[in-house]
Parts: structure tokens; C-alpha cells; sequence
């Protein structure tokens, strides 16, 4: 058995989300966003954790890691209680050594209602093109809530997914749809090579693990133009500022272009942050959504994205919810506390008065 699985057996133990293996430290562990050294457990130094890395690396990531010093990779394991678990990891150097880290990916393919998301969401899929972008900071649940979208679909739509990740998490069983996953590294070299021979692949859906950079971003919305529905992950904060960082993605003299092709694929942003539950048992997602109709629309294609949060408060009708609000309604049912609601929201001097008892989100 590789040593490493003893560090992920404890993890598990824990209900933690994520294991850090940092030479020169405690293993660390990730148990319901906070972070906890491992006392009972000795330091490690690099070269110990370069040996359980080369234990369970493929041959390829064994090839390439002394060239590029950071990867990616999954790694699949047996636990202890005889369940099969799979893990996505980066490994990187720093001055102290090699550095692992492993996140935990559920074995089922997670729904909305599992997610705590807002059911209406499956609202999104019934698209048959368009751009969809879950957003929000690492860790905050993007992939999950884009595979409980992806899962929708193949339970009720008879199409062709592909899907682009770095690396493959969540394993689909084709149910009424036909999907075919691919990893950046191993069975295509680039996100943009991939979406490149997608549109050659008489793909339906396109699942894209990270819009990253201006080629990815281009060719996604250029699929999302011609019949494809593409769903897609980025690092923003808040819907307005994910139509701002498309755009400003672009040369200054494509701007105006990208506008009105972004004002007619988009049909949803789900920005997504996890607030630590009020009884300490967990984590509970709060959710802003933007979706695309005329007057969002026409915001995007006049440049006025500053707009876009009240055109999303007045909007509640179409499904669209301020964060703020999704925040103020956890606070309301008790499952976060002031602190919490308050250090996570856009006004934080909306949590420190009494919240409205009657105040429903949605």
C-alpha cells in the first residue's frame, strides 16, 4: 500500500475535503474549510514526500515533473473500509521541497438538492446553446455544481457531452446521453487543443474545467455561438465582475465584439461562496445568480455592467438572487451567524443589525 494512503485514511476519517502534505510541516487537513495540523503526526521532510509522490505518479507525470516542477494529476485509491476513492492533486516545489496536495471527490456525481443549491437552476439546462459559468474562489464547489448540471442533462437529454478537465473528477455513467471525458495532459495537451477538435466532434454540450486564459475563453464563446451549450468554471467574485473579466480578457479593439457575442450566449452565472455552518457540522453554499435574459442582455452589450446588480435584485422573478441576499437568507434560517454572514458579504453592515424574520429569498 503507497504511504500516502495512510495520510488520505485519516483525512477520511475526519470528513476532511482536502490533505496537505508540505515538506518541512504536520500533515494538514482541511476539515470543514478550516485548517488542522495533524499533532499525533511527525513532520515531513521533501524527500519523503517526493517518495509517496513517485509511488502513485503516472509514468507521464514522473516524465514531466523534474522539467516543469508543478502538475496535476488524480489519483485513485482503496480505503481502509474497502470504499474506492478518487482524488484530485497538485504537487509543486518550494524551498523546503516537493509539496502534495489532494482534494477528496465525492464517488456519486452530487445533485442540486444534495449541493444545497436552488433547484430552479436545472432551468439552465434546458438550453440547447449558450454559455453557462459557474464562478466563485477555489474550494467554493464550482465542478460540483457543474456536474449536478452535466448529470441533469444526461438523465433526460439523448446528446453528445464532452467534457475538458485537469484534471477528469467527477466519472459519468452515460445514462440517455453519450459523454466522453478527456484530461488536459494525458489524453489532449491544451484546454484550447481540446476545444478545438471538440467542435470537430459533433459534441451537443461541452463541459470546460477552467476558463484560464484569452484562447480558452475565445473558443468557448465562439462554441457557445454556434450551437453548442458550454458550460464553463472561473476565479470571480460576483456575476458582474465574471462579464467584466470576459471582456477584458480581449484587446481593447475586440471589446465591443465580444459584447454583443457574450450578450447573446450567455444564459447564467453561478457565483458560489461556503460559509461554515452556525453548529460547526459543515459548510452551506451561498449562491448569486445572473441569468441571461433581454435586459441583462442589452446591460452587457451597452457596457453597463454596473447595472447588473440591480437588474439582478428586481429579477427574482427569472430566478436571479443577489448574494447578498442568499447570505441574509442563510443567516435568517439559522444556519450561519452574523459573523460569518457578515465576512462573507459585499455590505457587511447589513448583518450587524436584527435580520428580517419575514424575509424570504426567493
Amino acid at each position: 500500500m503507497p504511504r500516502i494512503d495512510r495520510f488520505i485514511n485519516e483525512l477520511l476519517r475526519r470528513s476532511g475535503s482536502d490533505l496537505h502534505l508540505i515538506a518541512g510541516h504536520r500533515p494538514t487537513m482541511r476539515v470543514f474549510g478550516k485548517l488542522t495540523q495533524c499533532e499525533n503526526l511527525p513532520e515531513l521532510t521533501g524527500q519523503e514526500i517526493e517518495q509517496m509522490g513517485f509511488e502513485i505518479f503516472a509514468v507521464e507525470s514522473k516524465e514531466k515533473l523534474p522539467e516543469v516542477k508543478n502538475l496535476d494529476f488524480a489519483y485513485e485509491m482503496t480505503t481502509d473500509t474497502g470504499e474506492h476513492r478518487r482524488f484530485r492533486g497538485n504537487t509543486y516545489y518550494q524551498k523546503q521541497g516537493l509539496n502534495i496536495i489532494l482534494r477528496a471527490i465525492p464517488n456519486e456525481v452530487p445533485t442540486l438538492e444534495s449541493l444545497g443549491l436552488p433547484p430552479h437552476l436545472e432551468k439552465l439546462t434546458d438550453h440547447h446553446q449558450g454559455l453557462i459559468l459557474a464562478t466563485g474562489p477555489s474550494g467554493c464547489g464550482k465542478t460540483s455544481t457543474l456536474a449536478a448540471l452535466v448529470e441533469i442533462i444526461n438523465r433526460k437529454k439523448p446528446c453528445h457531452i464532452i467534457t475538458v478537465e485537469d484534471p477528469i473528477e467527477y466519472i459519468f455513467e452515460n445514462k440517455q446521453a453519450l459523454i466522453n471525458q478527456r484530461q488536459v495532459g494525458i489524453h489532449v495537451e491544451s484546454f484550447q487543443m481540446a476545444l478545438k477538435g471538440a467542435l470537430r466532434e459533433d459534441p451537443d454540450v461541452i463541459l470546460i474545467g477552467e476558463l484560464r486564459d484569452l484562447d480558452t475563453i475565445q473558443l468557448a464563446i465562439t462554441a457557445a455561438e454556434t450551437g453548442h451549450l458550454v458550460l464553463g468554471t472561473m476565479h470571480t467574485a460576483s456575476a458582474p465582475r465574471t462579464i467584466d473579466r470576459v471582456i477584458d480578457s480581449f484587446p481593447v479593439d475586440q471589446q465591443s465584439q465580444i459584447r454583443t457575442m457574450l450578450s447573446e450566449s450567455l444564459k447564467g452565472v453561478i457565483t458560489q461562496k461556503l460559509l461554515t455552518r452556525k453548529d460547526g457540522t459543515g459548510r452551506v453554499p451561498a449562491v448569486e445568480v445572473l441569468v441571461g435574459t433581454t435586459s441583462v442582455a442589452n446591460i452587457i452589450r451597452d457596457g453597463k455592467t454596473f447595472q447588473l446588480p440591480s437588474t439582478i435584485q428586481t429579477g427574482k422573478k427569472d430566478g436571479m438572487v443577489l448574494m447578498d441576499n442568499s447570505i441574509m437568507d442563510l443567516l435568517n434560517k439559522g444556519l450561519v451567524d452574523v459573523e460569518e454572514a457578515a465576512s462573507n458579504a459585499s455590505d457587511p453592515s447589513l448583518f450587524r443589525k436584527k435580520p428580517d424574520p419575514s424575509y424570504q429569498m426567493i
